[in-house]
């Protein structure tokens, strides 16, 4: 196992260092802005990544926002990367609003996992409510195709 940067011993977290990739929105409390305070009143040290940026929850007749992609996400990896801020004990993954997000984010564990073979990923397939989904259909198939091999390697 690589040794953490610098960073993490200078700013030590008895719990660890969270990568938080999930939405986020302007009004309510889901995803990253429900879970990071939390995690670190826990004692974590957490670096969120928002999927999206929404005015509010989808479950809405409307919402308006930015919906960050594979290849942005990819480039904020890199550049944690190029600084040697890539070490993590926890990666925590929630709304992904498409197939090519959900494949870098893949790429994303299989990094992490090169730098830390202890990772922790916790994935929570936020996905609809109440029998209706609001991402794609396909995005279930490789959840179950493809996620769920992360869990048991």
């Amino acid at each position: 196992m690589t040794s953490p940067p610098i960073l993490s011993l200078a700013l030590p977290s008895n719990t660890g260092r969270v990568l938080s990739i999930q939405s986020h929105t302007v009004q309510g409390y889901v995803g990253n802005k429900s879970a990071v305070f939390p995690l670190q009143l826990l004692g974590y040290d957490v670096d969120p990544i928002n999927s999206v940026q929404f005015s509010n929850h989808t479950g809405y007749p409307t919402f308006k926002g930015q919906v960050l992609n594979g290849r942005e996400l990819l480039d904020l990896i890199e550049g944690l990367e190029e600084n040697n801020l890539l070490y993590y004990t926890h990666l925590l993954t929630g709304y992904i609003g498409s197939v090519s997000f959900l494949n870098s984010v893949l790429e994303v564990v299989d990094k992490l996992r090169s730098i830390n073979p202890n990772l922790t990923y916790v994935c929570d397939p936020v996905m609809g409510d109440e029998g209706k989904l609001y991402v794609p259909e396909d995005l279930a198939l490789v959840y179950r195709e493809k996620v769920s091999n992360k869990f048991f390697m």
